[in-house]
């Protein structure tokens, strides 16, 4: 995991809000929720039960990246956003679906 990723989970983790260099984690505490962005593109929503995984319009490896970062720190350890022949897919609980940007996972 990229140091960029570890401080935002951190950041996550504490329910605080962060920005550095093309990734930010605003903190909305009314909703208990953190919201990912990645070049001011939501990719991610982590609540106290789900997370909610966007491709911010964009669909990179450092898209990917960042969803994995989040899923390894806050998901139950069987997510994984992955691509094979320039699809998206996850894979969840030993089920492999396409990508669907707003996918609900909780």
């Amino acid at each position: 995991m990229r140091k960029i990723e570890t401080l935002m989970n951190a950041a996550i983790l504490n329910s605080e809000n962060w920005q550095l260099d093309n990734t930010e984690v605003r903190y909305d505490e009314s909703r208990s929720l953190s919201s990912v962005y990645l070049f001011g593109n939501l990719i991610a929503d982590i609540g106290d039960n789900c997370i909610i995984l966007y491709d911010g319009g964009k669909r990179s490896q450092t898209t990917k990246s960042r969803l994995n970062a989040i899923l390894s720190e806050n998901g139950n350890g069987t997510e994984k956003v992955f691509q094979k022949n320039r699809r998206w897919f996850i894979s969840y609980d030993g089920i492999t679906e396409p990508f669907e940007s707003g996918a609900l996972l909780g």
